[in-house]
C-alpha cells in the first residue's frame, strides 16, 4: 500500500517501504496542472504503475483546506 501525505509544497510518499518526497514543481510538471488542481489519484498514478484506485478523486486544494 502507498501512503501519501499532502503539504503546501509537495507530497511525502511511502511506497513499498521506501519514503521519499515529491516536490510541488515536479508534480505540476508531470501533470501539466496547477498543484492545487491535481487529484490524489493522479499523484498515486505517478508513484505506482497500476494503482488500485478507490473512492472519488480529491483535489489537493481541497485536501489542504
Amino acid at each position: 500500500m502507498t501512503a501519501l501525505s499532502f503539504e503546501e509544497d509537495g507530497v511525502d510518499v511511502v511506497f513499498e517501504g521506501t519514503e521519499f518526497r515529491m516536490e510541488r514543481d515536479l508534480i505540476e510538471d508531470a501533470t501539466q496542472k496547477e498543484y492545487t488542481d491535481v487529484t490524489d489519484h493522479e499523484v498515486l498514478k505517478l508513484v505506482e504503475p497500476n494503482p488500485a484506485l478507490s473512492g472519488e478523486p480529491r483535489r489537493i486544494g481541497d485536501i489542504l483546506q
